[in-house]
């Protein structure tokens, strides 16, 4: 097979490869994202190793993410305003500074919780206005009909990123130590800060900009309630983001006192998650011209709260290792179908304020669910937290369920009378 067919083959099954400045983009992040996970890994890790609290590391989470809880709304207006390009290359050296300042803070001995505290919170505020610009970002360079794809295959390069990282990053803790894995991530931001600056000619959609920023904010809530299929997805989404997704903050501990694993094992709970969400990302990009069906969330959200139920149920490692595999694959199946139904639902105008909504229901709540399974974490351990975390999820996604359901039949009986009455 030539070049140019092989080309012609994978553009066909991926059509979000077509356009070259998506491709620039992917590039540069399929580098980055490594050095993130590297970070993230080493980050959880060094916590726990100088506090041993796993309220503390909780709380690392709540700092981490408290900025997208108070201001995701607020930087959705901006995505709508300003060139994403532009927001994208001022969130990412700011997340390039933070890694490479507390690199230097490890490597000097400097080192303690508070000020990867502090600067968990500078990268959150970074990260605040960064997801909905680079949500939104995606469709002004494929289109709304690649966009699917396109979601799907930057959820592929995150989750190979996901599986490399933490096992590299268990490697320079085993024999580097911390402050590597932070340097390494500063330094790899060179690469998508090269690939936003090669892209051009894209079609950049933007808004007036209006008086009043809190209206503006108004005006998207008030367009979401009426967009059944996209608030439905939202709280979805805030019910799962909240609850199910803080297994990053258990493992550590999982790892250490439930199965003595050390940061090898550690490391290798992290990256089988990642296999398992790669799985997942890429049946999904290859399945994304058929995003959204009826019920689907909770399908997806049931066995995912099923494996949290299972993990907090065994002891054993190699056991753990497979649950953690299935368990990424319905996370990262369940995330992207949600953000696929809110962008492609969505109206130009109002994409960037809706991402913001959904980076808030998505990353924002976090800090409520990290404090949240911190107490339990801390009080009753790992296990019952996981089994905890399982139970209220799949229990409020059925009320979800069940009350969009009567509500659909409500709404049917009306026109039924209505017709009758005609």
């Amino acid at each position: 097979m030539t070049k140019i067919k092989m080309k012609q083959k994978i553009f066909m099954q991926f059509p979000a490869l077509k356009h070259k400045n998506f491709r620039y983009f992917l590039e540069g992040q399929s580098i980055s994202l490594i050095g993130t996970w590297m970070q993230r890994a080493a980050q959880q890790w060094i916590v726990y190793q100088l506090t041993k609290s796993a309220f503390i590391l909780g709380l690392v989470g709540v700092f981490q993410f408290m900025p997208m809880l108070l201001l995701s709304l607020f930087a959705g207006v901006l995505a709508d305003r300003f060139p994403k390009k532009r927001l994208l290359l001022i969130t990412q050296s700011i997340q390039m500074f933070q890694a490479i300042f507390l690199a230097l803070l490890i490597l000097t001995g400097y080192i303690e919780y508070w000020h990867i505290l502090i600067m968990a919170g500078v990268l959150g505020l970074a990260n605040t206005f960064d997801m909905p610009a680079r949500q939104s970002f995606f469709v002004e360079l494929v289109g709304k009909e690649d966009l699917g794809c396109a979601i799907g295959l930057n959820s592929t390069i995150v989750n190979i990123a996901r599986i490399i990282g933490p096992a590299i990053g268990g490697l320079m803790l085993t024999y580097f130590g911390a402050g590597f894995c932070f340097l390494l991530n500063g330094l790899s931001f060179i690469a998508v800060l090269l690939g936003l600056m090669r892209i051009n000619g894209y079609n950049s959609v933007l808004r007036e900009r209006g008086n009043n920023v809190l209206n503006e904010i108004y005006d998207a809530l008030k367009y979401v309630y009426s967009k059944r299929i996209i608030l439905e997805a939202i709280l979805s989404m805030l019910i799962v983001g909240t609850i199910a997704m803080n297994a990053d903050v258990i493992l550590p501990v999982y790892a250490s006192e439930t199965l003595g694993q050390q940061v090898g094992g550690y490391s290798f709970m992290l990256s089988a998650m990642g296999v398992g969400s790669l799985i997942g990302s890429i049946m999904f990009a290859g399945r994304s011209k058929d995003i959204f069906r009826k019920q689907i969330l909770y399908k997806l959200s049931a066995p995912l709260s099923i494996c949290l139920i299972i993990i907090g149920s065994i002891r054993n490692y190699y056991l753990s290792l497979l649950s953690l595999v299935v368990l990424g694959f319905f996370n990262i199946y369940f995330m992207a179908t949600v953000n696929s139904t809110v962008q492609l639902n969505s109206k130009d105008e109002y994409r960037g304020r809706v991402m913001g909504l959904y980076s808030l229901v998505f990353t924002g709540t976090t800090p409520i669910g990290n404090f949240f399974t911190g107490v339990i974490n801390q009080k009753f351990g790992p296990t019952i937290c996981f089994l905890v975390c399982g139970i209220v999820t799949i229990s409020l996604m059925t009320v979800l369920t069940v009350v969009g359901y009567k509500k659909e039949l409500d709404q049917e009986r009306k026109l039924y009378k209505s017709d009758i009455y005609k």
